[in-house]
């Protein structure tokens, strides 16, 4: 773990408060979006959520499982209210109106909901694996780790709360598969993108964030 001013922490929760904040909203939104490819089910979100595993990891990295925890206490709320508010202002693509906000969408609540959930437990999971093993010699087995064990513990449970006996019959149908194939999508990304990623993420935030007061830095 690296050490930093306060102003420079201060600055890093802002913006990554920020950015975990975007993804969730984006990805909430877009998981009402099922595609089938080969065959299989699965939802435009699995393309945007797994950037999430990869700033906590980072923030882990760089600041310690504190201030990644701070971000989580500081983002679940906003996000749960946000997802449903954008959710339903923008249905199937197409802008409701302001006044769609003044009906309940138990749909809509309910992939919030499932979100909310989703994204408290699977990333507390992810921050327990990679503080764990972010000390190994190798730099590798901490951020697959974690990987693999959040995203399984966050796919899961986001599809059960949101979809199981959903009123959307074809997601109440396919929930389960759509889950597996999503799963099996973050770890093929964490694989092939996630990994040779990090290191290059690593070492721009790195720079980015020590420009403020450079001489405050020291492992």
């Amino acid at each position: 773990m690296y050490k930093f001013s306060a102003a420079q922490r201060h600055k890093a929760l802002r913006w990554l408060t920020f950015w975990h904040m975007l993804v969730i909203v984006a990805s909430n939104y877009l998981v009402q979006f099922p595609f089938t490819l080969f065959g299989l089910h699965n939802t435009w979100g699995a393309f945007t959520f797994p950037f999430i595993f990869l700033t906590t990891d980072l923030t882990v990295r760089i600041f310690g499982s504190g201030l990644a925890r701070r971000i989580i206490f500081w983002v679940m709320l906003p996000s749960l209210l946000f997802s449903y508010a954008i959710s339903v202002l923008f249905q199937d693509g197409h802008w409701m109106g302001w006044g769609a906000l003044s009906h309940f969408d138990l749909f809509v609540a309910r992939i919030a909901l499932a979100s909310f959930s989703a994204y408290v437990v699977g990333q507390l999971m992810d921050i327990l694996v990679f503080n764990r093993l972010r000390q190994c010699q190798r730099w590798w087995p901490a951020p697959s780790a974690s990987a693999v064990l959040g995203s399984a513990v966050d796919t899961l449970l986001f599809f059960a709360v949101a979809f199981y006996h959903s009123p959307d019959a074809f997601m109440a149908a396919n929930w389960l598969q759509i889950s597996l194939t999503d799963y099996a999508f973050k770890i093929t990304v964490a694989a092939l993108f996630f990994l040779p990623t990090y290191g290059i993420v690593l070492r721009y935030l790195l720079h980015r964030l020590t420009a403020l007061a450079p001489h405050t830095i020291n492992r």
